[in-house]
């Protein structure tokens, strides 16, 4: 090929015969215009691993039907949902409530005497007895006990939670959010 202008004028002149290649693949107008389409810009992307003298013809109809076909891969493995249903059904909560409430939970720990929040978190986040939890902070079971009380109690009045529920799910929370 000689310049640009006439690789260009001779790629223009093969569009008709393109797109007659392009329907009889795709049998649809809109299709076949847009693989066309896609073929173009293709060739033109490339058009430096074009070699003068070999036929541009097939090389420009190659395109076409190697990119039919990677296209036509490509929606097998597309899920057909004109209605939306399919998406509508991929739907997921947002996070960002369960996210703040993990930060006003954490900040809220903070605020916890250290043995308060310790027996807290063993008993309330990572689920062990009591008995457990006096042994492994080495102190009586009513110690325990009253320890988790004072923080439950301490956590309802920093979070301004309603009731014991409310800090029994947020230590659930925690326990998710440290799995």
């Amino acid at each position: 090929m000689g310049s640009p202008t006439s690789w260009r004028d001779e790629v223009v002149g093969l569009i008709p015969a393109l797109r007659a290649f392009a329907w009889s693949l795709s049998h649809n107008g809109s299709d076949a215009d847009d693989l066309v389409q896609d073929t173009l810009i293709k060739a033109w992307s490339n058009r430096d691993k074009f070699e003068p003298g070999t036929n541009l013809r097939a090389w420009l109809f190659t395109i076409l039907r190697n990119t039919y076909y990677t296209n036509m891969l490509r929606r097998r493995r597309e899920v057909r949902d004109e209605q939306g249903e399919y998406a509508g059904a991929l739907k997921t909560p947002p996070t960002q409530d369960w996210s703040m409430a993990m930060r006003s939970l954490q900040a809220a720990l903070q605020q916890l005497p250290d043995e308060h929040r310790e027996a807290l978190i063993l008993v309330g986040a990572a689920g062990l007895s009591y008995e457990e939890a006096a042994e492994i902070c080495g102190c009586a079971l009513g110690t325990i006990k009253s320890r988790v009380n004072r923080a439950r109690s301490r956590l309802l009045k920093i979070m301004d939670a309603e009731d014991a529920n409310d800090v029994m799910a947020l230590e659930s929370m925690a326990a998710m959010g440290s799995a």
